[in-house]
């Protein structure tokens, strides 16, 4: 059978469009893979075009790109049309044909070569045909190839659609203009009339648009400071001139005809073009007027010491950057203790300024945020001034403001001396040897002084580490000054924050931070801080209540009798509190405060003393608290083997009475235990190792059997992971590196514990196993209250008498007393009146 063969059967109607769009599809394929060239030329000269590049390159460049690129355009066009042929129905139905099953428009031409006489024959060939007739119903347009990867494997079409698009959006399509003058020849075609164009380009920082000027007035033309003036003369060589006085050029000037001439708008004058169509202009500087910036509120800090400035800046054209320079106002720092030397030098603190990431920068207001409680200057007066800079480098700065640097506070007295130690020693190195004096004397006695025995080993540590820079070296090196400073500030914030695992400590201590931020008169955002933190402990401590007694039941409230107090009672207290600090009132805040902890001391928790069996929850709860105590006691020891480590370095070049001095407090720590110091525990590192594979292997069996949560879960596996890279350092005896981790892993657990804590709480307020009738009934027999008052029959008490304090004479008599206080300060009151007032108050 041949291809020439006639058909034997017409295509079908419903076949001519699909082989119609496949004919176009080829027609589109061949266009692009033989004219990709030509149009690529195109797309790049033009966006050369656009761009302006003709105007800033050498003039011999430009006139072999005049031939060159029409050139080549022309060769791609041709050999492009050489190798184009049109697509042919034939191909249109070979390209459809070949992309269906069985080819069926090649079969329904076939005809039947042998067999036709053959009725059984016939009606086998007739089924084929009508087979493959089927098969047609489903035939599609087939999608031209428009991929030139092979055709352009270097991408040069791409380029050149990018040139084009850039053109496009930052180029102009009327500089094609400027060609004419620049082509071989042209000067000569000018002959007879010169001609000359010229615009002007501000600067790009002005968002500004370029100006020509053939468009522009002769008088009251003003310009930016910085604009570039580019004129073209074309026709024959002097035909035309130029002069201007705006540039304020004395060198490099070239000559007055020369075709090209460039320069910079420096100052106000005239440009004039002499000759045969020639103008004159006189144009207007307008001076870039240097930024401006000022504080606008004053320097305030939240309670975790983070500063916040609130400033305005402007700029006619816009701010680019800004930062804020923080002096030390020596004359104003209190020169006692370790600040009576003189401070070792530093530099200025410099901060940046926040700049408005979208919008205009001509005008806004930003407010500078930063925490530099960790600075030496921290709580320190200083001076602080603004500096903003615009594009061309000019400066603005603000009135410089005098203030104490924002830095957070410690109410803890031991927080707060090593805090202020710290700062001596960053005040300045001479003063090591007192500091470690000092720390050495805090530590002294730690019986009762450190919550924790780390806590006492870090600062022993610390101090130490000072002693033994001091010993064996010419002096204390920036490092590790540097080094101790760090410690010294992480062993405050653990002194100060806690490291509490239950909600009774962090009730305990948030009752005495808040206790001692009142005595030492800590600003209202430190009062407010502080009373978040006792209502979320009070919540924490509350709710742990309500779980311990859901989990004992009714056996709990059959054999005892305990007492309830209401949530709202105890939200009562706490805004009566809040309310007596914001007054000033700290005395009988105090009272009150005092009260608030009597009252949850009283109250009855029971731990493991109900005869029911504890929840799946509460259980989980109990081991996890279990482990995190033995990851302390790892940590501790594991710490005490870093120390003695650094012992038998350090205490090499002791003798004497110091030595002995010294002997006599190794390993002595708040518990006043003797021996608590050996290494390792159990054969040194690699037995605290075998530790820590235990504590892991505790740690997977827990959560193979504790109910599912998916925050639990997830910082489960974090302190999982860090036990195990504590587990490696302890067995290859990096102590440092084992702590590091092991203070991870501990701050996983609590993260677990926390959001299983959570958990329990949410599916006890949707009522999940809770026992019915069980909350509540623990109050009756007693009828009474933690405050000894009685009760009605919701439990409720029967009057609000007793929750409250009261007001008393002697309080009343203080608050005329403040009040009176006050209005003799207002100064905006009559001087007689001021007088009375001050009488009053020395009377009484």
């Amino acid at each position: 059978m041949s291809d020439d063969r006639p058909e034997s059967e017409p295509i079908p109607d419903r076949l001519r469009g699909t082989l119609a769009l496949t004919r176009a599809g080829l027609l589109a394929e061949r266009i692009l893979r033989c004219f990709w060239p030509f149009w690529a030329v195109c797309l790049a000269a033009s966006a050369v075009v656009m761009l302006g590049l003709h105007d800033v390159a050498a003039i011999e460049v430009v006139w072999v790109g005049l031939v060159a690129a029409p050139l080549a355009a022309v060769a791609a066009l041709v050999n492009g049309l050489r190798k184009f042929r049109i697509p042919t129905a034939a191909e249109a139905r070979a390209r459809l044909d070949s992309t269906l099953p069985g080819r069926p428009l090649a079969a329904l031409r076939d005809t039947q070569a042998i067999g036709a006489d053959d009725e059984s024959s016939r009606a086998v060939w007739e089924a084929h045909r009508a087979r493959m007739s089927e098969r047609l119903r489903g035939a599609k347009p087939v999608r031209p190839d428009v991929n030139l990867n092979r055709f352009d494997p270097f991408g040069l079409r791409y380029v050149a659609l990018m040139l084009f698009a850039t053109g496009l959006l930052f180029g102009s399509i009327w500089k094609a203009d400027t060609i004419a003058g620049m082509a071989p020849g042209q000067a000569d075609a000018l002959a007879v009339g010169p001609t000359w164009e010229g615009w002007i380009e501000p600067p790009r920082y002005t968002g500004q648009p370029s100006l020509y000027l053939s468009d522009l007035p002769e008088e009251g033309v003003s310009v930016p400071r910085g604009s570039k003036v580019m004129v073209r003369l074309y026709g024959e060589v002097g035909a035309l001139t130029l002069s201007e006085t705006v540039s304020g050029r004395t060198d490099g000037i070239g000559s007055v005809t020369d075709p090209v001439q460039d320069f910079e708008v420096a100052q106000s004058g005239a440009i004039a073009i002499d000759g045969p169509g020639g103008r004159r202009w006189h144009f207007e500087v307008t001076p870039d007027a240097p930024p401006a910036v000022s504080v606008r509120g004053a320097l305030d800090a939240d309670a975790a010491g983070e500063m916040s400035l609130p400033f305005a800046a402007s700029d006619d054209f816009g701010v680019e950057r800004g930062r804020a320079l923080v002096t030390l106002d020596l004359g104003a720092v209190d020169r006692r203790y370790g600040r009576a030397v003189d401070p070792e030098p530093r530099e200025p603190l410099v901060i940046d300024l926040p700049m408005p990431i979208s919008g205009n920068r001509a005008d806004f207001e930003e407010v500078l945020a930063e925490n530099l409680s960790k600075h030496p200057w921290a709580n320190l007066p200083v001076a602080l001034r603004l500096e903003v800079e615009d594009a061309v480098g000019q400066a603005g700065r603000s009135e410089p403001l005098s203030a104490v640097l924002p830095g957070r506070r410690f109410f803890v007295p031991l927080a707060k001396a090593i805090i202020e130690q710290r700062q001596a020693l960053l005040w300045n190195r001479s003063n090591a040897a007192e500091v470690a004096m000092v720390l050495r004397a805090i530590s002294h006695r730690p019986e009762g002084l450190f919550k924790a025995e780390t806590d006492y080993l870090r600062l022993r540590f610390a101090v130490r580490g000072l002693e033994a820079s001091l010993r064996h070296g010419p002096g204390l090196s920036a490092e590790t000054r540097d080094e101790i400073a760090d410690a010294l500030w992480d062993l405050a914030l653990r002194i100060e924050d806690g490291d509490l695992s239950n909600a009774m400590d962090r009730l305990r201590r948030a009752q005495e931070r808040l206790s001692e931020a009142m005595k030492n008169g800590a600003s209202e955002e430190e009062i407010a801080d502080l009373m978040k933190e006792l209502r979320e402990a009070m919540q924490d401590y509350m709710r742990q209540l309500a779980e311990q007694q859901q989990d004992q039941g009714q056996q709990q409230a059959q054999n005892q009798e305990s007492m309830e107090i209401t949530g709202d009672q105890l939200q009562d207290m706490l805004d009566r509190l809040q309310q007596l600090m914001e007054e000033g009132r700290m005395a009988e805040a105090q009272q009150l405060l005092d009260m608030l902890s009597r009252m949850m001391e009283n109250m009855q928790i029971a731990q493991g003393q109900g005869q029911g069996q504890p929840s799946p929850g509460q259980q989980a709860m109990n081991d996890l608290q279990e482990m995190l105590r033995d990851q302390q006691d790892l940590s501790d020891e594991s710490f005490r083997e870093l120390q003695d480590q650094f012992n038998q370095d350090g205490q090499q070049g002791q003798s004497g009475q110091q030595g002995q001095g010294e002997s006599g407090q190794q390993g002595q720590g708040p518990s006043g235990e003797q021996g608590q110091g050996q290494p390792g525990g159990q054969g040194g590192s690699q037995g605290l190792a075998d530790r820590q594979q235990a504590l892991r292997d505790e740690l997977n069996r827990q959560q193979q059997n504790m109910p599912g949560s998916g925050s639990a879960d997830e910082a489960l596996d974090r302190a999982g992971r860090a036990m195990e890279g504590a587990e490696q350092a302890l067995r290859d005896n990096d102590m440092a590196g084992a702590l590091d981790q092991q203070a991870e892993a501990m701050d996983a657990l609590r993260d677990g514990m926390q959001a299983m804590q959570e958990e329990m709480a949410q599916n006890q307020m949707n009522g999940e196993g809770q026992p019915g009738g069980q909350q509540g009934q623990s109050a009756e027999g007693s009828g009474r209250d933690p405050l000894g008052r009685l009760t009605g029959e919701d439990g409720n008490p029967q009057t609000s008498r007793g929750l409250l304090p009261e007001e008393t004479p002697a309080g009343r008599a203080r608050d005329l007393q403040d009040e009176i206080r006050r209005r003799s300060t207002e100064q905006d009151r009559p001087e007689s009146e001021r007088d009375y007032l001050n009488r009053l108050l020395d009377r009484f």
